[in-house]
């Protein structure tokens, strides 16, 4: 049954209130991680849900709680939205444990997302640590949706070890395109691994970008942030060209609890994304 105009209306106004939304499908990722695709199921509120690459939503498991996922899919995909979600704790343990046909619920879109229209017509270098190639998913596919509006696209991704590397599926495809470099690094390999090993600062040492035409984008492990951008700034790309973001910080979403503070200002409000500029500026940041 379709919703009302004036439920709707209450609904938008009302930012504590979760949309219900179907889980359509539930991918296996790792031991640990899954994919999660969602469908918001009121028609008029479906259609309404619009989002950056970068943004987040807060997940609600109805007598649980509700957690902030970064959404993982392409701005483009219209319909449904894809959740990568560790399990890691209650709401995360909940939902692991819902099948398909389950109805959860998601308030948001929320934050700021990656600045997508001022990447077109620039190289761009996307840098991921372990579960923040989620976040980064969704710029990679949204950047490979507008192909033709993006120069050089460099992928570098790191994880602990192989079987904690992410989308191998997405990856797989990536390889095989001419116009994306993708380069794989793991901290710890075995023996069905044949990319690199090691830190993903030590792809940088084989990496050749011009700085001068080159937006970048990191997430990941916080620890990483500062060596990565090190790695950056010694290619000489400029401060405000690297964007990083602090989406292990969200907590509320519309800036309330007061738990993801970042010096004076809330990563769920006023980020998660950040360029480097700004986050120079912001007390305890990087």
């Amino acid at each position: 049954m379709l919703m009302s105009a004036s439920a709707y209306r209450e609904l938008q106004a009302n930012p504590y209130r979760p949309w219900p939304a179907r889980i359509t499908s539930i991918m296996d990722l790792t031991e640990h991680e899954k994919l999660f695709e969602l469908r918001i199921i009121d028609n008029e509120v479906r259609e309404a849900f619009k989002f950056d690459s970068g943004q987040f939503v807060e997940l609600s498991i109805f007598g649980v709680g509700e957690a902030p996922i970064s959404i993982s899919s392409a701005p483009s995909k219209q319909g449904f939205i894809e959740l990568c979600v560790r399990n890691a704790g209650d709401v995360t343990g909940a939902l692991h444990r819902k099948q398909c046909g389950d109805v959860v619920g998601l308030r948001g879109p929320f934050g700021r997302g990656f600045p997508f229209s001022e990447m077109k017509g620039h190289d761009v270098l996307l840098v991921a640590g372990g579960l923040g190639i989620a976040p980064l998913k969704s710029l990679i596919n949204h950047i490979h949706d507008d192909r033709h509006d993006f120069g050089k696209v460099t992928i570098l991704y790191g994880a602990r070890n192989p079987d904690e590397v992410l989308f191998r599926y997405q990856f797989d495809m990536w390889k095989h395109r001419d116009d994306f470099d993708l380069k794989l690094t793991v901290d710890e390999a075995d023996d069905t691994w044949t990319d690199g090993v090691g830190r993903v600062t030590g792809l940088f040492e084989e990496l050749d970008i011009d700085p001068s035409v080159t937006y970048g984008a990191i997430c990941g492990p916080p620890v990483m942030y500062r060596y990565v951008i090190d790695e950056m700034r010694e290619k000489k790309m400029d401060v405000d060209k690297i964007y990083v973001s602090f989406e292990r910080r969200m907590k509320c979403g519309i800036g309330k609890c007061g738990h993801c503070g970042v010096g004076h200002q809330y990563a769920c409000v006023d980020g998660p994304v950040f360029n480097y500029w700004e986050a120079m500026n912001l007390q305890e940041a990087i």
